[in-house]
């Protein structure tokens, strides 16, 4: 049939002049939700300044419609490597054939916004390569893209408010508006509250099925994964809802037992860091060294009661959730699988240690009977509030919780707590051990986090924190499931170079495990590893391994390869893993001559440069060759997948 006039907001959009209401297409490719909070912002403004705006994730999306499009604004997230989000990989893949021309996107106008941490080499990659796509393909580009960044104090809205506005004003030209968009996006908008994204059904179950449900640990667990695909669907309502069997994910994990959590780290250190053990035999769980295990935490029962104290829900209420916009055509599958309140509270929505977005203050300001308390949040919804609130929201790190105790006027209908709480999102961690030597194991190496905040708030990280203290003897389960890493370890006789200072071991103890075990079967490369820490007495992970393989197994001299320990406290010099690597320069551009990869791991903050900048010292030296010429050879080493990054903040 006949197209209704349209624009596009993809996290990447396009549009054209209109004389009738245009649509507003927004999608958008988010791994944790970032995205997908951007997307939603840039369709509520679009709607009040009179477009029909649809918001869309990539993967609802079918991209051969794209020609289609008059406008269109992609917002994309980076993860891992410089990877794509899983809902865009699809949809990247068709937009690289071969078969499509430079004009196939001639008629469309976008614009790109994406999402990153400046602490990762390939800085939103996703969204630079997208936006080169787009303008190859033919695409006419409304703004410059924009670029989020985590990294930045007051997160990417730094970046997202003034590219926003920019992007209004370049459309409002093309677009016979009644409202002004501009007028939306300078912070006035928050005068509007829109209809809320869900539509909630309570549901009276006879009381011989409710005696039934829920009976045990295993039917809690099924409770929880209908509870998760109920709201995937609702926030995908366009996608096909058909049950994922490709293996364990978020709504389906292996339930596996914890059976040992042993403290690496002594006693009297700051820093707690904890070998964690599970056992999945039986599981089918494959995985190789580089790969991560993500585990879905427990949030603490008594700030979930509190959470549905405050908000007068009741617990025990059944419930269907549905996306309000589609309530007669979206996916019926949970027809008749009604949720308690309590398994979405304690199992979706994050109430004990995400901070929430701009628009929770903003929604918050429209259900605020108090005056003093809804001028408060009005203004924090507003550009020139957003400094205020970062002090008082992301810099504190407040919980759901804690802001609605601070506003208690504030009563916020469930529909509107489903949409606007932070979602529970998976921990991951990389795998420490080879699934060769624990053929019925998966082991992880965990730092316990704790900070003090601005005004000596204690925070404590909500996973490692729960991790920490299961006793193995009281067989909890923990869902788990196996994703696969970004560190891409070549095979041999391709010479290593890892650098993993503190937990950023982990995943080398795995690869050296399996390399051991293969040591008298097959030939191995040589591997160089330098480990940092900051005692040897206190700190020294995983000491006994490391030494044996240093003094007769795969770190050996005599085989090629070697091992550098930097305790950055036990002199008076600090000495970390970049001035070991210097030291070991001859070796380093030895095994770099031959061919080798560099693999690096660890915290984001200034390691990965300041390690950069010492394989390149490494390169001057050595190799005689100028700065440029060094900064060249690593690139190209990145491009050739022998320079690998995997860091976490």
């Amino acid at each position: 049939g006949r197209r209704s006039p349209l624009m596009v907001v993809v996290v990447v959009g396009g549009a054209r002049a209109m004389a009738e209401t245009a649509r507003l297409l927004v999608l958008y490719a988010s791994q944790t939700g970032n995205a997908q909070d951007v997307a939603e912002r840039i369709g509520r403004e679009g709607k009040r300044g009179d477009f029909d705006a649809w918001v869309m994730s990539m993967d609802e999306y079918f991209v051969g419609d794209l020609p289609k499009e008059r406008i269109v604004i992609f917002v994309a997230s980076t993860t891992g490597q410089g990877e794509p989000p899983d809902s865009m990989k699809a949809f990247w893949k068709f937009l690289l054939r071969r078969g499509l021309g430079s004009d196939w996107l001639k008629a469309v106008r976008y614009a790109v916004f994406g999402l990153g941490d400046s602490g990762y080499l390939k800085y939103n990659i996703v969204a630079k390569k997208l936006d080169r796509r787009i303008s190859d393909l033919g695409g006419n580009v409304i703004v410059e893209k924009g670029l989020g960044d985590d990294q930045h104090p007051l997160g990417y809205d730094a970046a997202l408010d003034p590219w926003l506005s920019s992007l209004w004003r370049a459309l409002r030209g093309s677009f016979l508006l009644v409202n002004s968009i501009d007028y939306v996006s300078e912070g006035n908008g928050n005068k509007i509250l829109d209809p809320p994204r869900f539509h909630v059904v309570y549901h009276s179950l006879p009381a011989e099925i409710e005696q039934t449900r829920c009976s045990g640990e295993e039917d809690r667990w099924v409770e929880i994964q209908n509870a998760r695909r109920m709201m995937e669907a609702a926030d995908k309502p366009l996608k096909s809802c058909i049950a994922d069997n490709a293996g364990y994910g978020p709504n389906q994990p292996y339930l596996a037992r914890l059976i040992c959590n042993k403290r690496l780290t002594e006693p009297d250190h700051e820093q707690d860091v904890r070998h964690i053990e599970f056992d999945i035999k039986n599981s089918g769980i494959q995985y190789m060294p580089g790969d991560v295990l993500a585990v879905m935490p427990s949030q603490d029962r008594q700030a979930v009661d509190a959470f549905m104290k405050r908000c007068h829900l009741n617990p025990d209420a059944y419930i269907t959730v549905k996306a309000a916009k589609y309530q007669q055509k979206c996916c019926e599958w949970n027809e008749g699988c009604p949720v308690k309140i309590q398994t979405i509270v304690e199992s979706i929505l994050d109430v004990t240690s995400a901070s929430p977005r701009r628009y929770f203050f903003e929604v918050m300001s429209h259900f605020a009977t108090a005056e003093h308390e809804r001028e408060k949040l009005q203004y924090f919804a507003t550009p020139e509030g957003r400094e205020d609130l970062y002090e008082y929201n992301q810099r504190e790190r407040r919980t759901v919780l804690e802001i609605l105790e601070d506003f208690p006027s504030v009563q916020l209908p469930l529909p509107w707590l489903l949409q606007v709480v932070p979602r529970l999102q998976p921990r991951y961690f990389s795998i420490s051990s080879s699934l060769l030597v624990h053929p019925h194991e998966v082991h992880i190496t965990v730092a316990v986090v704790s900070w003090v905040t601005a005004f000596k708030r204690i925070r404590h990280g909500l996973c490692s924190t729960w991790l920490s203290q299961i006793d193995p003897k009281d067989g909890i389960a923990v869902p788990i499931w196996k994703r696969e890493g970004t560190l891409k370890f070549l095979p041999p006789p391709v010479p290593l170079i890892l650098v993993g200072p503190g937990t950023g071991c982990a995943p080398f103890r795995s690869l050296i495990q399996e390399c051991a075990s293969l040591s008298s079967s097959q030939s191995l490369p040589s591997i160089l590893f330098f480990f940092g820490c900051r005692k040897e007495t206190k700190d020294f992970l995983y000491r006994d391994f490391w030494l044996s393989e240093a003094a007769n197994g795969i770190l050996s001299e005599h085989s090629g390869g070697g091992f550098l320990v930097a305790f950055s406290r036990d002199q008076q010099n600090k000495v970390y893993v970049q001035h070991k690597i210097k030291e070991a320069s001859k070796k380093v551009w030895k095994l770099l001559q031959l061919g080798g990869a560099i693999y690096i791991a660890g915290s984001a903050n200034k390691m990965p440069a300041d390690v950069a900048a010492s394989f390149e010292e490494v390169i001057i030296q050595e190799g005689g060759l100028s700065k440029g010429m060094a900064q060249r050879l690593l690139k190209k080493l990145e491009r050739s997948g022998k320079y690998n990054v995997e860091v976490w903040s």
